[in-house]
């Protein structure tokens, strides 16, 4: 196995001077540094981690909590938080809870054992319970995509969700619909669905429950199979013209429902989603969408996170409340007539 030693001799610098240009916190001249990554890089050197843990008392490694990576939108955040922590020489260890309670404590016990240098945990459906149990790791510990009731014991970077439900309904209040649908992910998504509900009733509407169709993941089968069943149970004769989905996802599934009863997208029913996922702007028609600035959330949790290792204490309790906004494509337009 090629050790550091054997960089420095190939390079003609010491040991030192290859651990600090590896490990990137010291200054060293630009022509070293050049020199020592050639070295490395013919002799194919890869750094002992295990022993590096051992010398320094940490692990480079951050531990990331997430409820799943098959919704796009967690998985553009775990992918900005890893690009930024390969950035500073980290790594990154990702679990997720896929929902389940149990399993979020078994995986907050496992990466605290593991002696991980910090912890980011996303998403709060699952965790909320857990919190108590963050604060007696003593590491670092920072919060994001945390929807409902943030706790004010540790640092939380999050979207104002109820903001971008209430955006949503803004928009469809704006261009003059009167009734509206919601079809979300419950209970995860009621501040969206709250949101939404609150812009009607600005102007005196009222949304009842029973215009409420509650799913119980964000997908666009569940949408679809949610949107037949809304569609299905309108038969009045001021029909609703617009559904709030409360993820672009399940609003994909809303779209193909409509198509499928013989309806138009926008003419007929305006579909409004929230995230921004990528196949948002490439659907038929494009998606009206709230977008939520999950790369700016993902890095500014991440830098907490780091300034507290740097730092060598936990960074202190915080809330910070990121702004989504509208992205109005074709999925929206006035009611007909």
């Amino acid at each position: 196995m090629v050790t550091m030693l054997d960089v420095a001799r190939r390079a003609g610098v010491t040991k030192q001077t290859v651990s600090n240009v590896v490990r990137g916190r010291a200054i060293v001249s630009a022509e070293t540094k050049a020199k020592v990554e050639a070295a490395i890089a013919e002799l194919g050197y890869t750094p002992n981690l295990v022993a590096r843990s051992l010398a320094t008392g940490t692990t480079m490694t951050i531990g990331f909590i997430v409820p799943t990576i098959a919704n796009p939108f967690y998985s553009e955040v775990v992918e900005v938080v890893e690009t930024l922590l390969e950035e500073h020489g980290y790594h990154l260890l990702l679990a997720t809870t896929r929902g389940d309670g149990e399993r979020a404590r078994r995986h907050l016990a496992t990466l605290s054992n593991r002696s991980v240098d910090a912890l980011l945990v996303a998403g709060d459906f699952d965790l909320s319970e857990h919190v108590p149990l963050l604060g007696e790791y003593g590491l670092p510990v920072a919060l994001c995509a945390w929807e409902i009731d943030p706790p004010d014991t540790l640092p939380v970077v999050t979207i104002d969700y109820e903001k971008a439900g209430y955006l949503a309904g803004r928009h469809l209040r704006e261009l003059g619909h009167q009734r509206l649908v919601s079809i979300a992910e419950l209970p995860a998504h009621r501040v969206r669905v709250g949101g939404a509900h609150r812009a009607f009733a600005e102007d005196g509407i009222v949304v009842t429950d029973d215009s409420v169709f509650a799913i119980p993941d964000s997908t666009p089968e569940s949408g679809y199979e949610a949107a037949l069943l809304a569609l299905s149970a309108d038969r009045t004769a001021d029909r609703t013209t617009a559904v709030f989905a409360s993820t672009d996802a399940i609003a994909l599934g809303v779209m193909e429902a409509v198509r499928h009863n013989g309806l138009r997208v926008p003419e007929d029913v305006s579909v409004v989603g929230i995230d921004d996922i990528p196949q948002a702007a490439h659907a038929h028609p494009p998606l009206t969408t709230v977008a939520l600035p999950k790369r700016r959330m993902a890095q500014e949790a991440t830098g907490l996170l780091l300034r507290g290792i740097a730092e060598n204490q936990p960074p202190s309790p915080s809330l910070t409340l990121l702004s989504p906004e509208v992205l109005v494509r074709a999925s929206s337009a006035p009611p007909a007539g």
